[in-house]
């Protein structure tokens, strides 16, 4: 009984991090999808994500490699790589090793970040990342970023976009959002719910509306206080721990200070209740078979989405799969979960 979860890591298009987090010249270490890759930007402005060990003793080329124009070079022994993975210099050797290559994942920079598609047999992409039209433009405006390391899997905190009943008890809202729609496809899911706000002026209607693109990506929208987009991206960082990034915009409201105080106030509620769903997250058991009230949401229908993006087996050997036994976190599990919030602006952490 070692296994968190009966799931694999899924594959699809993964956040790796933010454009900034890649500077030109600097090759940066990465650990995502239970392996290691380098990204690098070349000097002609692209970034590429690539096994960081050298085929040709191990090197890791994210620890004190370099860029040289558009190619990698280790920083043992000198060898270069281009944007394909092929070797291209042996600089002690007139002969180029053809069988040493660097594994490359596909990698584009849109919507103000940097994503990589995984899959685990290196099979192509399958989709295309979205452009989300909103943060390019200028009717909206940027208020911050939320970024958490949760001891979970993607699929288990997925579950939430259909599991309506828990806001009223995780979150102590005084109603619960109500699901008018969940249509899912291959890779696209997308659900369309409505939601009472309560504010210091009274119930205010709006909208929750997502549209999800595999297991990495999720736009989802809010609406009736103030209109906000939520770019979330879920990156596995092992099969049981993820790293989700949120990225907030909001609708100019008619001056900046307003738009920024407001927006900031709603991201930073969002951000209190995904601190409130961790101790959960983290702490529950994964049940195969599910006890379910006639009025939940449709929890099969979302594992079965959810399924598509495995390329191996989901194990079957039990119908219960508890989480490992963390007592350091008992007394105070939110507090304990790691957790760190970078907000653009002047904004605060939004705790």
């Amino acid at each position: 009984m070692t296994n968190r979860y009966p799931f694999p890591i899924p594959f699809g298009w993964f956040c790796v991090g933010y454009p900034e987090d890649f500077p030109v010249g600097r090759p940066r270490p990465l650990y995502y999808w239970a392996t290691h890759p380098v990204g690098w930007r070349d000097e002609a402005g692209e970034v590429h994500v690539q096994d960081a060990f050298c085929p040709h003793l191990g090197a890791h080329l994210g620890h004190g490699g370099t860029v040289e124009g558009c190619e990698i070079r280790c920083p043992f022994h000198g060898w270069q790589f281009d944007a394909d993975g092929n070797n291209t210099l042996i600089p002690y050797s007139e002969r180029l090793n053809r069988k040493a290559t660097l594994r490359t994942y596909p990698t584009v920079e849109r919507n103000g970040l940097v994503f990589a598609w995984y899959h685990p047999h290196a099979e192509e992409p399958r989709w295309e990342v979205p452009v989300v039209a909103e943060l390019d433009d200028p009717d909206w405006t940027a208020v911050g970023r939320t970024e958490y390391t949760i001891d979970a899997c993607w699929q288990e905190m997925a579950e939430n976009a259909v599991d309506a009943a828990h806001f009223r008890y995780v979150h102590n809202t005084a109603t619960v959002p109500e699901l008018e729609e969940y249509t899912t496809g291959f890779p696209e899911a997308v659900m369309r719910s409505s939601q009472k706000f309560p504010t210091p002026r009274g119930v205010v209607e709006g909208r929750i509306d997502s549209h999800a693109w595999g297991p990495g990506i999720s736009v989802v929208n809010f609406s009736g206080i103030v209109d906000t987009i939520n770019l979330a991206v879920t990156t596995p960082v092992e099969a049981d721990r993820c790293v989700v990034r949120f990225n907030f915009s909001v609708r100019t409201m008619g001056d900046d200070d307003t738009t920024r105080r407001v927006g900031e106030a709603f991201a930073a509620e969002v951000d209190k209740q995904v601190r409130e769903d961790m101790p959960i997250w983290e702490h529950k058991a994964h049940l195969v078979r599910p006890a379910l009230a006639d009025t939940d949401g449709p929890f099969m229908k979302f594992r079965k989405w959810a399924a598509q993006f495995y390329a191996e087996p989901v194990a079957d050997e039990r119908l219960v799969y508890p989480p490992p036994f963390w007592p350091d976190r008992v007394d105070d599990a939110p507090a304990k979960a790691t957790a760190a919030a970078r907000w653009t602006g002047e904004a605060g952490t939004g705790g």
